[in-house]
């Protein structure tokens, strides 16, 4: 028995001490790496009161068929219009969707564009929208509608410009954008900024083309993401921000502490067993 307690007591010491020198590590490693690259924009100098960057140039995206449009006609009679601005009350919200929510956001009043590209509206008609931009298609709807109103104010917009935003950012969800014109740090603040874990170094963006995912790196560490020609986004873009090491290095440290308590309770049970005279 003697023989026995002494081979526990050297367990439990030689166990409390890999704890210990695996619980120091993690935290070692896990503070370097995540201030190393934690802020943004680090060529940036400190000093700098005044820097001009050359931003990328904005596109305007065009409409694609299953595009869900908001099309609003005013007149100095809002009654006659009451039909055609009633399909648009918009129960979306600007702001993540998902799940129960995601599918009753994509039942919200609109008008659809259809597979070859129309969009039908009460009294104008259909109307080809298809690669066009909502600047030209307000306009083409607004010489439609003229011949039956004096006068109208037409304004069309995307109800269901979304863009995805996963991996380590406080928020993940899919986010619809209140307007076209939307950044990468648009849709990262919308969810909430990176994480402490986030690889700001390597940010990766998926765009869907013609049927074929593109996949672009962004460095959130450098101001040339301004130049992107990618940094606006366009409809359906997925950000995806990859978790670092020290996200990887708290992992091991977290199943390390569940084989700690195990090997505890185990040691305990034999312990008891040990001294029990059956």
């Amino acid at each position: 028995m003697k023989i026995i307690n002494q081979g526990l007591s050297r367990f439990r010491r030689f166990r409390s001490l890999l704890v210990l020198m695996g619980s120091m590590l993690a935290l070692f490693m896990g503070g370097c790496s995540s201030q190393k690259n934690i802020a943004y924009f680090k060529d940036v100098p400190d000093t700098v009161k005044r820097q001009m960057v050359e931003m990328a140039t904005y596109t305007t995206p065009v409409i694609q068929p299953d595009d869900i449009l908001q099309v609003t006609i005013q007149t100095l009679d809002p009654a006659s219009t009451a039909l055609m601005n009633q399909q648009n009350s918009p129960n979306w919200s600007v702001g993540g969707t998902s799940g129960a929510a995601g599918a009753a956001a994509a039942s919200s009043p609109g008008y659809l564009v259809d597979k070859l590209g129309f969009v039908t509206l009460p009294l104008v008609g259909k109307i080809l929208v298809k690669g066009k931009t909502t600047g030209d298609v307000q306009e083409a709807i607004r010489a439609k509608a003229a011949e039956f109103y004096k006068d109208p104010v037409v304004n069309v917009r995307f109800i269901n410009f979304k863009v995805t935003v996963l991996g380590e950012v406080t928020k993940p969800a899919t986010y619809v954008m209140p307007n076209e014109k939307v950044t990468l740090l648009d849709a990262i603040g919308m969810a909430g900024d990176l994480t402490i874990y986030g690889k700001r170094e390597n940010v990766l963006l998926i765009r869907e083309i013609e049927g074929k995912k593109e996949f672009i790196r962004f460095n959130l560490n450098s101001s040339n993401l301004f130049t992107s020609p990618y940094y606006y986004l366009q409809q359906g873009d997925v950000v995806y921000v990859e978790p670092n090491k020290s996200k990887v290095v708290s992992t091991d440290a977290a199943r390390l502490r569940n084989i700690t308590i195990i090997s505890s309770v185990l040691t305990l049970l034999v312990v008891i067993f040990s001294r029990v005279n059956f």
